[in-house]
């Protein structure tokens, strides 16, 4: 089970994801493009190029959790820009926002 906390590690992928992947392929761009270890519990978040539809990838310790989100209309505002680093800390409570498709983009 998932439950985000203010002490739950989160990090955007600022470049958009090829979503034709299964957990295996996004486990491998946490790895190779991200720098990232997939099972240490951070949950992951990525989305497609067009920003209406979101991933997220995490490890319960378990197994992989591979959630999806995709919005009727409109697009995942404020994603921070893949011109910066390619991964940025995001909180909880500013994904709980990103998540209903209102701007939740603030530096953490």
């Amino acid at each position: 089970m998932i439950h985000l906390t203010a002490e739950t590690r989160i990090l955007l992928a600022t470049q958009p994801a090829d979503f034709r992947c299964d957990i295996d392929g996004f486990a491998a761009l946490c790895r190779h493009q991200l720098n990232q270890d997939p099972r240490d519990g951070t949950l992951f978040v990525f989305t497609n190029r067009r920003r209406t539809l979101l991933r997220a990838l995490c490890y319960d310790g378990s197994g992989f959790w591979l959630m999806s989100k995709r919005l009727t209309k409109g697009r995942f505002q404020d994603w921070p820009s893949h011109h910066q680093d390619r991964v940025t800390p995001f909180a909880a409570k500013q994904l709980k926002v990103l998540l209903t498709g209102r701007s939740g983009w603030q530096k953490v």
